[in-house]
């Protein structure tokens, strides 16, 4: 496991890796250190298959109970509210974990969810998801070719405290187009400036109001 930790942590994620890479891939390290610059800590974890060195993930079952345990491992380094997340594959099992395991996290920040196929839209992975009541922030990539706009504004819109942020240019595995991003900083900076402001917003929420409660509404969509 690989932890890191700013002085000035507000909170902590368990950052979970994709299917194709593990956790020492360069951008679940730029991640990590974007948000490290941000004030928030990351543990970053292999799931199963990946420290045997195959190539079909985990089934659901196997993944939960990894990302369960990453939780824990967490737990005992910090007294941080602890989010689940992660990249693609690693996210969709954390919100799994959220669900089938019901891991104690804060919340959930979920880096290209990958919401369907490619080429194949649809929200069946997703029908899980509004079970969830706790906060969740995704961070898509505007030509992320696992996430339909017209499908995953809808989807987040629909849930009970989630909020979507569209990536300045960037596909499913954050290249950006230098020449049309209006963005002058990192794809991975951006990511970790919005996911503060949200972390932040729901400490914020939680001295007015409870965030887990199925009755709270949806908040607007961060463009």
């Amino acid at each position: 496991m690989l932890w890191q930790c700013p002085t000035d942590a507000v909170a902590a994620l368990v950052l979970a890796h994709g299917a194709g890479a593990g956790m020492r891939h360069k951008s679940m390290q730029a991640i990590a250190d974007a948000f490290e610059r941000r004030g928030i800590a990351t543990l970053r974890f292999d799931f199963p298959y990946m420290i045997a060195g195959r190539n079909r993930v985990d089934s659901p079952d196997v993944a939960t109970q990894a990302i369960a345990e990453a939780y824990a491992a967490a737990a005992e380094r910090t007294t941080l509210p602890i989010w689940l997340g992660g990249h693609s594959f690693g996210g969709r099992m954390a919100t799994h974990a959220i669900v089938d395991r019901a891991v104690p996290a804060a919340g959930l920040i979920l880096c290209s969810f990958p919401l369907h196929m490619p080429g194949k839209p649809d929200t069946k992975r997703a029908q899980h998801l509004k079970s969830i009541a706790k906060p969740m922030l995704f961070l898509s990539g505007t030509r992320d070719d696992l996430a339909t706009p017209t499908l995953l504004e809808p989807l987040v819109q629909s849930l009970p405290n989630a909020q979507l942020h569209w990536l300045d240019t960037a596909d499913h595995g954050y290249r950006v187009l230098k020449r049309s991003r209006t963005r002058t900083d990192s794809v991975f900076d951006e990511m970790a400036e919005v996911a503060r402001a949200f972390v932040d917003s729901q400490k914020g929420a939680q001295k007015g109001t409870d965030l887990f409660s199925s009755e709270n509404k949806s908040v607007p969509l961060l463009r």
